[in-house]
C-alpha cells in the first residue's frame, strides 16, 4: 500500500495533463477519421453502384462487387489508421518508435517464415478480390462444396450451404472454384419422353411452355432470354432426352426453374406426352402372343390357391 502510494504521489501530474490531452485527442481523432472513412466508402459504394447499372450491369452484380471492395478497403484503411495512432501514443508516452520498429521487423521475417501459410492465404485473397472472382452473396462451389458466400477478406472465404453448415476455406486452400451466379445464371434441363413420341412436337411444346413463362408477371423480370433448345441430347434406356437451358438473372435460376418444372408436367399431361419411368417388357419370339390372365370363381379344392 506504502508503494502505491508512493507511486501515485511521485507521478508528475502537471506534465503528465499536457500528454494525456495528446493522447486523447489522437483518439478523437483516429475514430472521427473512421467514422468519416466509413461515410466515404459508403458514398463510393454507392457511387459504384450506380456506374455499373448505367453501364449495363445486372444491379444484384454491381451491389455485390461494391460491398466486398468497400468492406475489404474499410478493413486495410482503418487499420492504417488506428495503427499510426498506436504509434503516436507511443512515442507520446516517451517510447522510442525507431528500435520498436527495426525490432518488429525482424519478428516479421522470422514470422514469415513460419507463417508462409499465412502470406499464402493474403495473397490468394488479394487476386480473389483484385480479378473480381467472387463476391459475397454468390452462389458458388469451392473444393467441391456448394453453398452462398457470406464473408471475403483476405484471409478466408465463408460459404454457408443448403442446410446452414458455415464451410470456412482459407484463401490459400482453395484448389477449384465455380461461380453459379456470375453475370447470369441458367436453369440447364434435360427432359425424357417416351421413344414413340414425336420429338420435334415435343420440342415445339417446350418452346410454348417457355415463352408463357417469359411473359408471365412474375417471372419476365428475371428471365434474360427467351428459352435455348438445344435438341435430342441422348438416347437413354427407355426416354429420348431433349436438353435445353434457361437464362435468368444471378441466383434465380431456382425459382424459374421449379416453375418451368411444373408447368411442363401439366402441359406434358394434357397433351398425352408420355415421361417414361424404368420398366421391363417380356417378348417369346415375334410370333408369341399376350398371355392372358384370368380370375376363375367357382369350387376350388382345400389348399389349392
Amino acid at each position: 500500500m506504502d508503494y502505491i502510494k508512493s507511486a501515485w504521489t511521485s507521478i508528475d501530474w502537471a506534465g503528465l495533463a499536457p500528454s494525456l490531452i495528446r493522447v486523447g485527442a489522437v483518439l478523437v481523432i483516429a475514430a472521427v477519421a473512421s467514422f468519416l472513412l466509413s461515410k466515404l466508402l459508403r458514398r463510393l459504394e454507392l457511387s459504384l453502384v450506380k456506374r455499373g447499372v448505367a453501364e449495363g450491369e445486372v444491379p444484384s452484380e454491381s451491389r455485390k462487387r461494391a460491398q466486398t471492395l468497400m468492406g475489404l478497403s474499410r478493413q486495410a484503411l482503418a487499420l492504417v489508421i488506428w495503427v499510426s495512432a498506436l504509434l503516436i501514443i507511443l512515442q507520446e508516452a516517451q517510447v522510442e518508435i525507431g528500435p520498436l520498429l527495426a525490432g518488429a521487423g525482424i519478428v516479421g521475417i522470422a514470422l514469415g517464415f513460419g507463417a508462409q501459410n499465412l502470406v499464402r492465404d493474403f495473397l490468394a485473397g488479394f487476386f480473389l478480390v483484385l480479378e473480381n472472382q467472387v463476391r459475397v452473396g454468390d452462389a458458388v462451389r469451392v473444393n467441391g462444396t456448394w453453398g452462398i458466400v457470406e464473408e471475403l477478406n483476405f484471409r478466408i472465404l465463408v460459404v454457408r450451404d443448403l442446410t446452414g453448415e458455415v464451410h470456412i476455406f482459407p484463401n490459400g486452400m482453395i484448389n477449384t472454384l465455380s461461380n453459379l451466379s456470375h453475370e447470369w445464371s441458367a436453369w440447364v434441363f434435360e427432359l425424357g419422353v417416351a421413344y414413340k413420341e414425336n420429338t420435334d412436337a415435343v420440342v415445339a411444346l417446350i418452346q410454348e411452355v417457355g415463352a408463357d413463362l417469359r411473359v408471365d408477371a412474375d417471372f419476365k423480370n428475371l428471365i434474360i432470354e427467351e428459352l435455348e433448345v438445344f435438341g435430342v441430347d441422348k438416347f437413354a434406356d427407355s426416354a429420348v432426352v431433349i436438353k435445353g437451358r434457361i437464362k435468368t438473372k444471378p441466383l434465380k435460376q431456382w425459382i424459374v426453374g421449379r416453375e418451368f418444372n411444373r408447368r411442363i408436367k401439366q402441359a406434358f399431361d394434357q397433351q398425352g406426352v408420355e415421361i417414361p419411368f424404368p420398366h421391363t417388357t417380356l417378348y417369346f419370339g415375334e410370333a408369341s402372343k399376350p398371355i392372358e390372365f384370368s380370375q376363375v370363381r367357382g369350387d376350388t379344392p382345400a389348399g389349392v390357391a
